[in-house]
């Protein structure tokens, strides 16, 4: 099992920045590869971010160039930072783990939320 704790939401200004981190506990060995998810009331949960086991990154085309995401296996931590942050990356934010298809994940976290205004 791995467990999986969001923290870092809130509420910014449009332009503004937030950083998201999401702790890792339980079987780590589950968790190479790792993605940032969020979701709207009434839409579909999306991807946002996600990591591979070599280190490398892709990133949903909403986000590109204004999202950030990282890993530090050390701390067992996955971090995603925002910047440029728009009123529609207003969602929950939910970070996820063990990935077994194109943005699909075994473990997910309870998520954090993100507002940001105009």
């Amino acid at each position: 099992q791995v467990q999986l704790v969001e923290s870092g939401g809130g509420s910014v200004q449009d332009g503004g920045s937030l950083r998201l981190s999401c702790v890792v506990s339980g079987n780590t060995r589950r968790a190479r590869r790792m993605a940032w998810f969020r979701q709207v009331p009434g839409k579909e949960r999306e991807g946002v971010a996600a990591t591979a086991s070599d280190g490398s990154a892709r990133y949903a085309d909403p986000v590109k160039g204004r999202f950030t995401i990282s890993k530090d296996n050390a701390k067992k931590t996955l971090d995603l930072q925002m910047d440029t942050l728009k009123p529609e990356d207003t969602a929950m934010y939910t970070c996820a783990a063990h990935r077994t298809g194109t943005w699909a994940y075994n473990y997910w976290g309870q998520g954090t939320q993100v507002t940001v205004s105009s």
